[in-house]
């Protein structure tokens, strides 16, 4: 028997569909969620895959998360809008949000979206490039657990707390990178415990503060750690005071705190910013994009590589042979059905 499993980008939708819906979730949460782990598997991002299905339904059948609550939007002002998710996860609430978000941006030529009370499992990176195909220019965060140890530290106090931004390229794939604050993500780091494989220097430390190779190490009592040391803790910070107490939600640490060791997806909020380039610049949009582009080429030009360039071109492989599902973990989700 092979030990991978081939399926269409239909075929991983429709099987994220079943599993949540199988397992309590309504069907526009399903739908929403389903959109953003086959967009994952597609672009060869496994970790936030096929993979978050187990995530996702551990959390829902600890109870943890609502799903079938319906988002509440509240129009805060001309230029802010709010969501509260209600407990439930974040895919849903983004999609309703970024609808009257887009609008605001137009209008007043930035614009904010607040998601409180949001459970949040996935990439960064499809919210900020739906708005990016919309030509608004996007920037998004959120906390996470404190499962990362700040810089001259050795216990959590920070999340993996992800930053996305997004810039159009009308005609072009957009410009999106997305990364966590951590080394690595958190997902990366499970992936190598599930498969055995030691995990780089600087990743992490175990429960002495020492630094390891060893994956549970840093899960059961140790810490992730920051990228850049004391530059990617500050921008570690910002993003808890950004998408934390500014929009009146919590910290990593809290997250951690609700969840009481349960080991489910982290509860906080996130904040979406969005940017109308029409609005910002003096009247010359089109020579405003064509520098952006000339700075493009300059990069791509020497050899280096945009970020996001390889996701763009997976997605290219995935579109047209679908995708490739070690049978180890196709088996552990279909016993999600059971």
């Amino acid at each position: 028997m092979s030990e991978t499993v081939q399926l269409s980008l239909h075929e991983v939708h429709a099987l994220a569909v079943r599993v949540l819906s199988h397992n309590g979730m309504s069907d526009a949460h399903a739908q929403a969620i389903a959109r953003v782990i086959t967009a994952g598997q597609r672009d060869e991002c496994h970790s936030h895959g096929v993979y978050r299905l187990l995530v996702t339904t551990h959390t829902l059948r600890k109870g943890k998360v609502s799903g079938t609550a319906e988002p509440i939007v509240s129009d805060r002002s001309p230029a802010i809008v709010a969501v509260d998710a209600q407990f439930a996860f974040s895919q849903l609430a983004f999609e309703v949000g970024s609808k009257v978000l887009a609008e605001k941006a137009r209008r007043t030529g930035i614009a904010a979206l607040a998601i409180n009370n949001c459970y949040h499992f996935s990439a960064l990176w499809p919210e900020v490039e739906m708005l990016a195909e919309q030509g608004l220019v996007a920037l998004a965060m959120t906390p996470s657990h404190a499962w990362v140890a700040p810089a001259g530290g050795s216990r959590p106090a920070l999340g993996t707390n992800p930053l996305a931004f997004g810039w159009p390229r009308p005609g072009k794939s957009p410009y999106v990178f997305d990364f966590a604050t951590s080394a690595a993500a958190r997902g990366e780091i499970e992936l190598h415990r599930r498969s055995g494989k030691e995990i780089p220097l600087g990743w992490g430390v175990d429960a002495t503060g020492s630094p390891t190779t060893d994956p549970s190490a840093v899960v059961n009592g140790g810490a992730m750690l920051t990228f850049g040391g004391h530059k990617g803790s500050a921008l570690s910070t910002m993003v808890e005071m950004l998408a934390g107490p500014l929009i009146g939600d919590l910290t990593s640490i809290d997250s951690l705190a609700l969840d009481a060791g349960e080991g489910g997806t982290p509860c906080h909020g996130e904040l979406i910013l969005a940017f109308d380039p029409a609005a910002f610049g003096l009247g010359d949009l089109q020579g405003d994009r064509a520098r952006a582009e000339r700075l493009f080429e300059t990069i791509t030009g020497q050899g280096a590589r945009l970020p996001s360039q390889r996701r763009f071109e997976a997605r290219a492989r995935s579109v047209a042979h679908g995708v490739t599902l070690p049978r180890a973990l196709y088996s552990e989700v279909l016993a999600l059905l059971r």
